[in-house]
This record gives structure tokens, sequence and C-alpha cells, in this order.
């Protein structure tokens, strides 16, 4: 029994060390990857001028259709499809011999009746006589007195006539409402009009509006416009003409809209422009490009940044070996890069390369910034 304590002792070593030498044969776990390296670049405010650019219709400031108030053959046309036109200036002219005789027949109708007043009054004041005289009923008398009274009725009616068809008659020549550009003609010398038929449209042409229409967020800025009064020498609105060129003369803004579409959230703009060679025409679709000067106050970032994510935006700010993703709301683009109206801070480091291969907290590596070329190579050739 004495001898067995040792070997028990040496056994329980033994053991011992077995299961030490076990442990340390066990497989280790998964290692975390590597950090993902990238590129990053560092926002800083800084000088963005761009255009906010917005669909827009020329249209005239004043625009008339020309229609008949008679009936008549087109007899004259005094113009030239196209031509710009005075106020006042003949347009056409539509047969005038039935009005011509409507206004000879109403004042032989007016001598007629001025003449049965005569007689009414003869014949009321010899009655009024005989009255005083009691020679004649007092029936007759209150009968010839309503006589009096109903020829001088007959003599204001024929008189008003007068003037009704004397109107017929002005209104068988048309002339041009104000100064502008006359359309080409929708009649021609012998056609038949009736009130209502559409002859020809005039509008004005210098200067010249476009509407267009702006999102209801906006409504704020394009009223600090019109309540500045922003001039055309500021070039804040410009056109771009279908051709891609770029309108020589700025506009003002002329007026917004009463109110909001409710179906499209949009309130309407009209913008003004000098237009002395007519080279902006009613109909015409253009471009209104609104220039925006933030002076050094926004943050511009590289637009290769920027990761979208169902109708989002997004980019990955390094902090502490980590790249987090940040959601940005970025304004214009300008070139390579864009706008970042909220998210970001001057200062914060976004990746720009290696962007692909991040997720959310991913750890990266920031690459040290690039040498110039004549650097490197003299580098390498060390």
């Amino acid at each position: 029994m004495r001898n067995s304590l040792p070997w028990i002792g040496f056994m329980s070593v033994a053991v011992s060390l077995s299961l030490a030498s076990c442990g340390d044969s066990k497989p280790a776990g998964p290692q975390a990857p590597p950090p993902v390296a990238v590129d990053v670049y560092t926002v800083a405010a800084g000088n963005a001028t761009y255009f906010d650019s917005y669909p827009g219709t020329a249209t005239p400031l004043n625009q008339v259709d020309i229609k008949p108030q008679v009936s008549g053959n087109i007899v004259g046309i005094f113009f030239k499809d196209g031509q710009q036109v005075k106020k006042g200036q003949k347009l056409y002219e539509i047969d005038q011999q039935q009005y011509k005789a409507a206004v000879e027949a109403a004042k032989a109708n007016v001598d007629v009746a001025r003449a049965n007043l005569a007689k009414s009054q003869q014949d009321a004041d010899r009655y009024e006589d005989l009255a005083k005289q009691d020679a004649i009923a007092k029936q007759t008398l209150d009968h010839q007195r309503a006589d009096l009274e109903a020829s001088k009725q007959q003599l204001a009616a024929a008189q008003a006539n007068v003037a009704s068809v004397e109107t017929n008659l002005k209104y068988s020549v048309i002339y041009a409402p104000f100064n502008g550009t006359i359309g080409i003609s929708q009649v021609k010398i012998g056609t038949a009009v009736y009130p209502q038929t559409l002859l020809n449209s005039v509008s004005t042409d210098d200067p010249m509006a476009v509407d267009i229409a702006i999102d209801q967020a906006e409504i704020p800025k394009f009223s600090h416009y019109f309540a500045t009064g922003a001039k055309p020498k500021d070039s804040l609105f410009t056109v771009m003409l279908p051709d891609g060129s770029i309108y020589p003369y700025p506009g003002s803004l002329y007026l917004l809209d009463r109110s909001v579409d409710p179906t499209t959230g949009t309130l309407k703009a009209r913008i003004t422009f000098p237009n002395a060679k007519n080279e902006l025409r009613a109909g015409l679709t253009a471009n209104i490009r609104v220039k925006h000067d933030a002076g050094d106050s926004s943050l511009l970032i590289p637009y290769k940044a920027v990761v979208e994510q169902l109708g989002e935006y997004f980019v990955f700010v390094v902090n502490e070996g980590h790249a987090l993703q940040r959601k940005v709301v970025l304004g214009t683009r300008i070139a390579d890069k864009v706008v970042a109206r909220s998210g970001l801070q001057a200062g914060d480091k976004v990746v720009i390369n290696g962007v692909q291969k991040l997720r959310d907290s991913s750890a990266v590596a920031v690459a040290p910034p690039k040498a110039p070329t004549a650097a490197g190579a003299a580098s390498a050739g060390k």
C-alpha cells in the first residue's frame, strides 16, 4: 500500500498534461475580415453656383380672339397674316348694306314718331283750352293726355332703335384691340360669318411671358424673389431654348398664381422677358433656369460617393476605423459633384472609392493621399 500512492500521483500528473495538450490542439474560431481599403474625401464648404431647371411654355401677356358681333359676308381684309398691328387698325369689314339700310329706316321712324308727337301735343293743348271752358268731356281730355304720353314713348323707342342699328353698323368693321402680332386669318373674303365665328387672334409679344410650375415646397423661395423684385440684370432667370442655346436677355418674376393646383401640388409662376426680335413666340416650349449662388456655404461631395437605395441616398462616413452609413438629402448636381443639403457636416470624411465593398460599420483602412505623378515616379526609381 505504501508504494501505490506515488503511482497514483504520477498518473494524475500525466492525465493533467494530456488534457492540457488536448486543449492546445483545439481549432481556432473564425477570424474577422481584414479592413477594406478605401479612399476618402473631406467634406468642406464651398462656392456652389448652379441652375435649377423648370420646363415652361411661352405665353403672351395679352391675347384676344377676334370674333364678329354681327352676321354677314367678309368684304375686306386689311392686313397681312402674321404682321404687327397697331391699336385701332382696321382688320376686317363685313358687308354693311343691310346695316346702313337699317340705320336709314330707324332714322325715318324717328321722324315719324316726332311728327306724331307734335300732332298729339297740339291736340292736347287744344283740349286743355276746351276743358277750361267745359266744352268737352273730361274723359276726352284724359284720352288725349294718354295719347300724348304714348307719342313721347314711341319717339324714345325710335331713337333707341337708331342707336341699336348704328351699333350694328359700327360692329361691321373690326379693329385691332391693342398693339401686337396678328395670326393667320381663319376666313377669306366672301366668307359668311356669324357672331362667335373665329376670325383671327392678336397677341402682345414684347415682353413675352414664360409660365412654369413650381413645387409647393418652393413657394417661400419664389415669394422672396417676388418680394425683393429680382432685377433682370441679376440674371436670376434665363431661358434655354429648344436648340440648347441660352436666350440672351434675362427675365424677371412677373407673378405667382393665387392658388396651388391640388392635383399636382404645384403653383404657376410667370417670368417675363424682353422680346424685341420676336424670338420667343406664343406656345414655344423652353426651360427656365433659376440661378442659385450659395457663396461659400454649400457642402459639395463627389457624386460617386453616393449610394442610392429604394429612392433614398446614403454615403459612408469614416469614423475611428469604421465606415458608418449615413442618409443624405441631395441638391443639384454640378459636374462630378453634388450639393449635400443635409446629413453631412464640414470635416466629415466620406468614402469615394471602395464603396461597393462596404456595409454599415465595416472596418476600413484609409489609403494615404496619392502623391503627384512626378513624385511617385521619383519614389519608384529609388
